[in-house]
């Protein structure tokens, strides 16, 4: 039996595991309470931030310990600025030759034989060296701590927080320790985001940054990092000037060609498939100003409804305009929760023989003469698609059949199913209507754990269509008639220029505005 390694048993190595754990774990609150003590003594000073390094270095994750990190950092520095204010005073420095000559006499005379001995004091760091040094122990540690976990919050913020404190940091080697960190994973957001980051105090060109994405893209189509960067950049290098595409149509269809070659690659993987999603959206733009809906103007209310929730609407100029006649409408209180429809009181004539427009954030519009009480208003349906070129709609057309095709030998692919239904309706939603609601339909049983979202969307679309139709019907804008069963109506703030909102024939109930 001697000379042979002995297995621990189950049971064995549980109770000394055990054993490390309460170990580490008195460490752990031993050198937690040297640390407060410390710091409520306001004791900011080299052996806090050894305390600090040693549990980081373990757990990177503790925003308590980097807090304090940075407040020794900042100590430091106040320290060193204080430091190099304090010049050397003449005194002192008599006295320092004074005190060499005295150390020379005592030495003696020297003999001819005797060597002169030259003593260089040693040159000590300069107040900028100590700080460059404090900041390089701080990126230093956090990239220890990065090899421990590389999607660590606290220590991708600390070391942030350290380059913006260092007016020389070094961007360009940031970035090499971003390509570094993406070797490892090309998929972890942190380093992304970081990235995002550093190329924008690097001035990184966004064409550079657009073929980096591309290169990581071809090694792993399943990044979905990478489509979202790229997606931040195409906008910014391809604007689509009307707006209502996220770039031009000539890298539009580059583009789509491109993501179709991903996604048909591997049909399960859903990187691709949310990417050419948001290609197939009309395009958002946060700065754009709010977008009016619809409006409806009596002589003591008003009532906006806005295309997307603008919760600062109050810091937008607002205003009915009659001839050489305007009136401010001002203190408006939001409607509903989504803060897309809103409501304001004031007293004014309005004269039904006169011409009114309606003026938001610069943009007016035109108003109508309401024929039930009067009232004064405005109405455009929501825009199921955007318009686009030929080139570009054949385009979408052909990746419609491919689809189609591919649905042929994976009837339940859930992404194909779907983005099959979102390129029907970028291509013609009214021919389209039935069949893409078909798509949904089948969605709901292949995928049954979303079936609540497709059938939102179903009841979304049917609303789009009916509000598409609603100008050309008798009853417009008197009667809006919902084509659904809900109990929450979607797109509740464009039916605010009718009178009444009722249900179909399968219903016989009625909702008065």
């Amino acid at each position: 039996m001697h000379g042979r390694v002995k297995v621990r048993t189950t049971e064995e190595e549980r109770e000394r595991k055990k054993k490390e754990q309460v170990l580490r774990m008195r460490a752990y609150r031993a050198a937690m309470t040297r640390i407060q003590k410390k710091r409520n003594a306001g004791e900011l000073d080299d052996e806090l931030l050894g305390l600090t390094v040693q549990i980081l270095q373990r757990n990177p994750d503790i925003s308590t310990l980097w807090n304090i990190r940075r407040e020794c950092v900042l100590h430091k520095i106040v320290q060193l600025e204080k430091a190099a204010e304090i010049p050397v005073t003449p005194a002192a420095s008599a006295d320092e030759n004074a005190a060499l000559e005295g150390e020379g006499e005592a030495g003696g005379e020297k003999g001819d034989g005797d060597k002169e001995v030259v003593v260089v004091a040693e040159e000590k760091p300069t107040a900028a060296e100590l700080l460059q040094g404090i900041y390089a122990t701080e990126l230093g540690l956090t990239e220890q701590c990065l090899m421990v976990n590389p999607k660590s919050y606290n220590s991708w913020h600390h070391r942030c927080w350290t380059l913006e404190q260092n007016p020389q940091a070094d961007w360009q080697r940031e970035l090499q320790l971003c390509n570094k960190y993406l070797k490892y994973d090309e998929r972890n957001f942190h380093t992304w985001d970081y990235r995002r980051y550093v190329s924008a105090k690097a001035a990184v060109p966004a064409e550079k940054e657009l073929d980096f994405c591309t290169d990581k893209i071809k090694v792993n189509f399943s990044n979905y990092s990478s489509w979202h960067h790229r997606s931040l950049l195409l906008p910014l290098l391809y604007p689509n000037e009307r707006h209502d595409r996220p770039m031009s149509e000539h890298k539009l269809k580059q583009e789509l060609e491109m993501v179709l070659t991903a996604a048909f690659t591997d049909p399960n993987d859903s990187s691709a498939w949310f990417y050419q999603r948001w290609l197939l959206g009309g395009g958002v733009h946060l700065d754009e100003p709010a977008t009016v809906a619809a409006f409806r103007c009596w002589p003591h209310k008003a009532q906006l409804g806005l295309k997307k929730p603008c919760p600062e609407l109050a810091k937008i100029k607002i205003q009915l305009i009659s001839g050489e006649q305007n009136w401010q409408l001002e203190s408006w209180i939001p409607v509903n929760q989504e803060k897309t429809l809103w409501e304001c009181t004031h007293s004014i004539d309005i004269d039904s023989s006169q011409a009114y427009e309606l003026e938001v954030g610069g943009q007016r519009l035109k108003l109508a003469v309401h024929p039930t009480d009067k009232s004064i208003f405005y109405f455009v349906p929501p825009v199921a698609a955007s318009s686009c070129s030929e080139e570009l709609l054949t385009e979408m057309q052909s990746q419609l059949q491919s689809c189609l095709d591919l649905l042929e030998y994976e009837p339940d692919s859930k992404w194909t199913l779907l983005t099959s239904a979102l390129l029907m309706r970028a291509i013609d939603a009214t021919t389209y209507h039935d069949r893409s609601l078909g798509h949904l339909a089948k969605l709901e049983q292949v995928d049954a754990l979303r079936n609540g979202y497709y059938k939102d969307l179903a009841q979304r679309w049917t609303v789009e269509l009916a509000l598409a139709k609603w100008p050309q019907a008798a009853q417009f804008p008197q009667l809006f008639e919902i084509p659904i069963k809900s109990p929450k109506i979607p797109y509740n703030q464009y039916l605010i220029v009718a009178d009444t909102v009722g249900q179909n024939e399968e219903s016989s109930s009625s909702v008065e505005l």
